[in-house]
């Protein structure tokens, strides 16, 4: 019986590992990138790879860089005395589209989960600590999504960073609707969600 060739199984099964990628979707690409000229392919490929080659979590923040600090690290005009604690850099480029932040960010790279098997370990919570521990930080903002990983990880920070003197720990307000998450959230939401942050410690 007729099937797919060895190399476009191949492709597909890699296709899949993209989140959100079924097998029909999967396939749907492959016949795509098959009936596309080989510049096509070829700019998905170079684009990959220099995406790998150049592209790094900042040594500070965590946020994307193609340096060892990124650009909001870099730059000297941003309030040093407050960082927002986010779990992906994608609510990082959400909250800078709104523009009413002018701290620094400190990005997760996740949230806790323990049916998934992701501990406080996994996160960035010890470089957290670390900088808030430095005593130039005057306020974190945690600004986690409002789902049930979410909440956790910010009552989690809470209790491990409450006691850290001169610091003020605040929330990101109800302008967030439960279950959403920040990077699909507008502009205006976003604003009225840091204005109306609330004081957890």
């Amino acid at each position: 019986m007729a099937g797919f060739t060895q190399s476009m199984e191949a492709l597909i099964t890699a296709l899949r590992k993209l989140p959100g990628v079924g097998p029909r979707t999967a396939e749907r690409f492959a016949f795509f990138l098959l009936t596309q000229p080989a510049s096509v392919s070829k700019e998905i490929a170079q684009g990959v790879m220099r995406l790998k080659e150049t592209t790094r979590f900042c040594r500070v923040c965590y946020n994307l860089a193609e340096a060892e600090l990124c650009a909001v690290c870099q730059d000297p005009g941003r309030d040093k005395t407050v960082v927002c604690a986010v779990e992906h850099p994608k609510a990082i480029i959400a909250l800078e589209k709104a523009g009413q932040f002018k701290g620094l960010y400190h990005c997760l790279l996740g949230a806790l989960s323990p049916l998934d098997g992701i501990g406080p370990k996994d996160l960035t919570i010890d470089a957290l600590r670390n900088r808030l521990r430095a005593g130039t930080v005057r306020e974190l903002i945690v600004a986690t999504d409002s789902d049930m990983e979410g909440e956790s990880t910010a009552l989690y920070l809470v209790r491990e960073l409450k006691g850290l003197p001169g610091l003020k720990i605040t929330r990101i307000a109800s302008g967030l609707p439960m279950g959403s998450n920040i990077e699909f959230s507008d502009q205006v939401t976003l604003t009225r969600a840091l204005e109306g942050r609330r004081i957890l410690t």
